[in-house]
């Protein structure tokens, strides 16, 4: 998937159809006097209907659909015949995405599951036909109710990545390179800052045909719970994540403060963040030497309060048995 193709953000506006008006007919027929009211009913207008589809990870097919709108119903007719219902309209969504109401912001429902239809508009009810109407002192009524309008409204969909693993980390800590070497994904790489503007979705194939999905979530800063750069943006993105994988390269400053900043961020943003399994990953180990990793490795053994491993993307260091451990999280 590349950047630019990843949308999770839409907003767009939802229509019904109308319901079909009744039919105020009376039965005419040679050698039938007085045949009444035969009038029928109206149709349903047709509904806007949110599906989930686990076969799409975007929005994307949507980013240019700002408008969706169903098929009205038909009118009644004579002899009792209804009118055909509005055609309803289907709208396929990624599992994990959040439908919310444009004007208020309220969550309106949520889609998890595949195949889960939700209606977000319904149709408007198709009108009683005359004969309905009629009784022992009303013999000929001579009217019929309307079908009810459509309903109309403006929603968001909010993508929030439903992945196994989140890989949570500053800019430039490596994220983009595993993701590459541990996943068939292409992420954009390169040595500056804020390189990824876009969560990138990779899946990690493990021994006997197994696998599991993996996000590359972009850069946070310290501040970022508040809107500072680019990760107040992508943080919902971790909510859905099984586990939270946490890349701080080796030549960091301070390892465990950088753990601890990001730590707080996600706690400042939803501390309910904190209640999932977490993992520390030690990146770019290759430029560590021998003596310098066992410093390293002795002073984490002290403060570190979470379990954590040295690896190198570019060196295809640790790779194997970070899979054996997220596999072995994912699968306890």
């Amino acid at each position: 998937m590349t950047e630019g193709n990843f949308v999770d953000y839409v907003k767009m506006n939802v229509q019904s159809g109308n319901g079909g008006k009744g039919s105020m007919h009376l039965h005419r027929e040679k050698f039938i006097t007085k045949g009444g009211p035969d009038g029928g009913d109206g149709g349903r207008g047709g509904h806007v209907i949110i599906r989930g589809n686990e076969n799409q990870w975007t929005l994307f097919h949507l980013k240019f659909k700002k408008h969706v709108r169903a098929g009205h119903g038909e009118h009644g007719s004579a002899s009792r015949s209804s009118g055909a219902d509005g055609e309803d309209v289907y709208v396929d969504v990624p599992l994990g995405t959040v439908v919310k109401d444009f004007e208020t912001n309220e969550v309106i429902f949520e889609i998890t599951e595949h195949g889960e239809e939700r209606i977000i508009v319904e149709g408007g009810k198709g009108g009683l036909g005359n004969w309905h109407f009629k009784t022992s002192t009303n013999q000929t009524p001579r009217y019929s109710q309307p079908g009810i309008p459509l309903s109309e409204r403006d929603i968001l969909l909010e993508l929030k990545l439903l992945a196994d693993v989140g890989l949570v980390g500053f800019p430039n800590a490596g994220k983009s390179t595993l993701l590459s070497v541990i996943t068939s994904a292409k992420p954009k790489i390169a040595d500056y800052e804020f390189t990824t503007l876009k969560p990138n979705l990779g899946i990690v194939e493990y021994r006997d045909f197994q696998s599991f999905v993996m996000a590359d979530i972009p850069g946070i800063i310290e501040g970022a719970a508040e809107g500072r750069g680019l990760g107040h943006y992508f943080l919902r993105h971790i909510e859905r994540n099984s586990i939270l994988l946490f890349l701080v390269p080796a030549d960091a400053p301070d390892i465990l403060k950088q753990y601890e900043i990001l730590l707080d961020e996600l706690r400042r943003y939803n501390p309910e963040m904190l209640d999932k399994e977490r993992f520390v990953v030690i990146s770019k180990s290759d430029m560590l030497d021998a003596e310098l990793e066992a410093e390293l490795k002795a002073e984490l053994d002290k403060t570190l309060p979470i379990e954590y491993m040295f690896i190198s993307s570019v060196a295809q260091r640790g790779i194997t048995e970070l899979k054996d451990k997220l596999w072995k999280m994912l699968n306890v």
